[in-house]
C-alpha cells in the first residue's frame, strides 16, 4: 500500500495542474479548454485533475482566486492605516501601473476574462469579487477610517481612484495609447492624489 501524499506534495500537484490549466485557458479560451488538454499540458492524468478539482469551472475558479490573491497582495498587501494618504495612494497607483505594464500573464488572463464575459458572466463576476471588489473595500475602509480624511463617500472614491488608474494603464499599455496620447504616469498619479486628498479638506 503506497503512503499517503503529504500536504506539500498535494499542494505541489495542485499547482502543477493550475500551471497547465493556465496555459490551455490562455490559448484555447474557456469554452475551448478540455480536461484532456489540461492533463496533457500539466503532465498528469485526467483522474488526477478530478481528485483536486470538481470540474472545469472549479479549475477556472481556482485560477481566478490564485491570480487575484497574488495581485491583491502585490498592490495592497503592504499598506498600513497609519501611513499618510499621499504615500498610500502613490504606492497603490504605482503598483497598479507596474502590474499592468509588466505582468504579461495577468494582462493575458484579464483579456481572457473580458473576452469570455459575454458568454460566461458568472466567471467575470467571480473575478470582480475576488479582486476589484476586495480592493474597493480595503481602500474604502482606509478612506473612511483615516483621521486626516473626511471623504463623503469612501467606496465611490475608492472606485474613482482605482478606476482612473486602471483606465490609464489599459489605454496606455494595452491599447498602445501612449503613442498617440502620451501622458507621464507621475503626472497622472500626482494630480489624482491631489484631487482625492483635497476632496477631504474642501
Amino acid at each position: 500500500m503506497s503512503p499517503m501524499p503529504t500536504e506539500s506534495a498535494i499542494a505541489e500537484k495542485r499547482q502543477q495542474i493550475l500551471q497547465g490549466a493556465m496555459e490551455i485557458f490562455l490559448h484555447q479560451g474557456y469554452e475551448g479548454t478540455s480536461m484532456d488538454r489540461v492533463a496533457t499540458a500539466a503532465g498528469v492524468s485526467k483522474i488526477t485533475i478530478y481528485k483536486h478539482f470538481a470540474d472545469k469551472e472549479g479549475l477556472f475558479t481556482a485560477l481566478i482566486e490564485q491570480i487575484a490573491e497574488q495581485r491583491f497582495n502585490r498592490v495592497l498587501g503592504g499598506i498600513y492605516l497609519e501611513k499618510e494618504p499621499e504615500e498610500v495612494l502613490r504606492h497603490i497607483a504605482t503598483q497598479i501601473l507596474q502590474l499592468i505594464a509588466s505582468d504579461e500573464q495577468y494582462v493575458a488572463f484579464f483579456r481572457l476574462i473580458m473576452g469570455e464575459s459575454g458568454r460566461f458572466p458568472e466567471l467575470a463576476q467571480l473575478f470582480v469579487r475576488a479582486l476589484p471588489q476586495r480592493a474597493w473595500k480595503v481602500l474604502g475602509n482606509y478612506f473612511a477610517t483615516h483621521p486626516k480624511l473626511d471623504i463623503a463617500n469612501p467606496e465611490a472614491t475608492a472606485r474613482i481612484f482605482t478606476g482612473t488608474v486602471i483606465s490609464y494603464a489599459i489605454t496606455q499599455y494595452i491599447l498602445h495609447g501612449e503613442q498617440i496620447a502620451p501622458m507621464p504616469s507621475d503626472v497622472l498619479i500626482e494630480n489624482l492624489v491631489h484631487l482625492i486628498v483635497n476632496q477631504s479638506s474642501s
